[in-house]
């Protein structure tokens, strides 16, 4: 894939994935199976890792978890409730060892590895031992109080076992020195241990079961109907739903040296534990022990999804640190990919932001690993002309590593004559304008700009998060205003009242004060967002981060009129001047400012009232000017967005790759192949340390 093409996958994976973690983790719901998630979440962090200068804190690969919901007491995480990254090959695994190898060295890599339950991460608290908060993990840092559901599972003690009898249980040979530390945690201090709740594959049926002879809808999966039980503000509920619980970490420091060890005092404590985990001294023990649960894995009483890798010994796993909000030290290894085959019903057009035609393909629906898949993107017309599909063929689909869901390949010898080709429509299925694919584009776009597909894809950039990040305003609640004629283009949005909104589905008297108090509230806005907002072709972040440093050295740039009349004193060819703007995008950014669209639209925005904040002046001395960075790596200290506002800060200039012209690499771990091109060119390698240094 080209950058751009990287980007704009990025970006779409990063809107599905946040869209299937909202259902997943807030609603106890989902479109897709976790394993298809997971995968989804694979492909992005591949791509991040591959491309780092494409990481964006907001990413779903920095977060754990969604939202707590309302109706229970928030609960903040002494340490965070952290998720893992996944791999599902040998190879990601050899990797994997790899780069903490080449991060600690010195460390002792045995591994212990356990089953990675399909269930429900919870917290359990004991004071003085006696269980005082039970809670979920929530966004990782804050969760729910679930206390009372908690309780109803017998699985999980009430009080833990008093030190006499610990003692009796304990057999690791320094057994006094963790002794001391568990009496005193157990007769006056904390004692934190983390698991996952689930329920069993016989109980989950009989539910259903149950559920069928009432005239009632199945339940998905045990992993959300686990969830949803935890969750219920009734505990009779939670007890009547048969859960089980199994405890895998001990967040508390009692001494334990290895994770192994927490798993002894664990099960001495009274808790349950993965009775088939086992140490595995290399990384060949590892795929044993992963084959072998993956041969057995049908026959478990519960679901699970793989095994969880962890480096054994505590003082390197600490060592370690993390990647984003992921332990270095432990990977979550997963079962391959699971595949079905099933018809190609039709071949649907999608009209993207942009104007951008992706064709998809509608299946009859097919089970894999127990989800219903009914749809999968084929990208362009080239990559149909790639897999020579028709419209009537039977396929296989794959739901795992790469594009979830994806066509793999058309069983050309099942066709029975019935068959019809696809062809790119020449007119845009929305509104009826003339298609065109530049030549030389894999992409056929709709040239009209005021497609009404282009228009609703425009508004949900318009509001996205790097814009004017207005919460509470969905794709949904977007299409129902456009329908009903409230908003047309994205000024419409500022001029909504209260009233608009009550009587209109999903809107209370609240729920439409807080949606205006949002509105309201989104009308400052950063020139660069604001630039970014407008969705203007070929506008990225950062190239409207240098769009608005320009404009604001200029001009006074404090309402769209100003931002409007400053553009219209431009030509393509002092565009070009500005760093990083190409000659497509300096004509991309003239024509639309020379439209009769941009020029209402502006004027729309001035008249709603918003005031455009430009980039501040820098006061801090400019210690890095004339220098160029390019980032590449992991970096612990900071989030590369941060390290890319302090290099600006201090006069430096961010670049995407690697040149002669370039006057540092900054290296964090794991640097990818704009390491190899900096020592190519010679150019300057600095480390993290050496960086912030700099920043002083």
């Amino acid at each position: 894939m080209t950058h751009k093409e990287v980007k704009t996958r990025i970006e779409k994976l990063k809107k599905e994935i946040n869209y299937h973690r909202y259902l997943y983790h807030v609603l106890d719901r989902s479109e897709i199976s976790a394993a298809a998630l997971d995968s989804l979440k694979n492909e992005l962090t591949k791509l991040e890792r591959e491309h780092p200068e494409l990481l964006t804190p907001e990413s779903p690969s920095q977060r754990v978890a969604g939202k707590p919901l309302k109706g229970f007491k928030k609960v903040t995480h002494q340490t965070p409730m952290l998720s893992l990254e996944d791999a599902f090959l040998k190879d990601e695994i050899r990797e994997w060892e790899e780069r903490i190898k080449k991060v600690y060295p010195r460390g002792d890599f045995g591994y212990f590895s356990e089953l990675k339950i399909d269930g429900f991460a919870i917290s359990l608290v004991y004071e003085n031992g006696i269980l005082k908060v039970g809670s979920t993990r929530g966004d990782g840092m804050v969760g729910e109080d679930v206390t009372e559901n908690l309780k109803t599972i017998e699985a999980i003690p009430l009080i833990l076992l008093n030190a006499e009898e610990l003692e009796n249980r304990l057999t690791m040979p320094y057994i006094g020195k963790i002794m001391k530390i568990l009496k005193e945690r157990l007769h006056k201090g904390e004692i934190e241990v983390r698991g996952e709740v689930f329920m069993t594959k016989k109980v989950f049926e009989g539910i259903n079961k149950e559920r069928q002879k009432n005239g009632e809808s199945s339940y998905a999966n045990p992993r959300n109907t686990a969830a949803g039980s935890i969750r219920q503000l009734n505990p009779r509920i939670a007890a009547s739903r048969k859960l089980d619980f199994l405890a895998y970490g001990l967040a508390s420091d009692v001494g334990q040296e290895t994770h192994s060890e927490e798993h002894e005092i664990l099960r001495a404590l009274g808790f349950k534990t993965d009775a088939l985990a086992r140490v595995c001294a290399t990384r060949n023990d590892v795929y044993a022990f992963w084959h072998e649960i993956d041969r057995a894995r049908e026959k478990l009483p519960y679901q699970i999804d793989g095994v969880v890798v962890a480096v054994n010994d505590n003082d390197t796993f600490a060592k370690l640190g993390f990647v984003g909000k992921a332990p270095r030290g432990a990977v979550a290894f997963k079962f391959p990919a699971e595949e079905a085959t099933t018809t190609v019903e039709d071949i649907l057009v999608h009209v993207g932001r942009t104007g951008a035609l992706t064709p998809v393909a509608r299946f009859a629906p097919v089970s894999i690993g127990g989800t219903t898949v009914s749809h999968a993107t084929l990208h362009n017309e080239d990559e149909i002309t790639r897999l020579h599909l028709n419209i009537g063929d039977t396929v296989i689909v794959k739901r795992a590593g790469d594009v979830i869901p994806k066509v793999m390949r058309v069983l050309e010898n099942l066709r029975t004559g019935k068959e019809k080709k696809f062809v790119m429509p020449a007119r845009c299925p929305a509104c009826g304008e003339t298609v065109m694919r530049p030549e030389g584009e894999v992409i056929a776009k709709c040239v009209n700009k005021k497609c009404p597909a282009k228009n609703k894809e425009a508004l949900s950039h318009f509001v996205s998060r790097k814009a004017f990040d207005i919460r509470g305003l969905g794709e949904k609640i977007l299409s129902r205003l456009s329908e009903v004629g409230l908003v047309s283009d994205a000024a419409d949005i500022f001029s909504l009242e209260t009233g608009d909104l009550l009587g209109l589905e999903r809107f209370a008297q609240k729920s439409a004060d807080n949606l205006i108090t949002a509105v309201a509230r989104a009308k400052t806005v950063a020139l660069a967002k604001f630039l970014f907002a407008l969705g203007i072709i070929h506008v990225g972040e950062e190239t409207a981060i240098d769009l608005a440093n320009y404009f604001a050295s200029k001009s006074r740039i404090e309402s769209p009129a100003d931002l409007y009349a400053a553009l219209r004193r431009e030509t393509e060819e002092s565009l070009r001047r500005i760093p990083h703007i190409g000659e497509k995008m300096a004509h991309s950014i003239a024509a639309y400012f020379s439209s009769a669209y941009a020029k209402r639209l502006l004027q729309k925005l001035a008249n709603a009232g918003i005031i455009i904040q430009s980039p501040k002046a820098k006061k801090k001395a400019q210690t890095l000017g004339k220098m160029s960075f390019v980032l590449t790596g992991e970096l612990v200290r900071m989030s590369r967005d941060e390290a890319k506002e302090k290099i600006r800060d201090l006069g430096g200039e961010v670049q995407s790759s690697v040149s002669k012209k370039t006057t540092h690499v900054v290296a964090g771990a794991h640097p990818g192949s704009k390491y190899e091109k900096a020592n190519e060119l010679g150019v300057t390698i600095i480390g993290e340390e050496q960086f912030l240094k700099m920043l002083k």
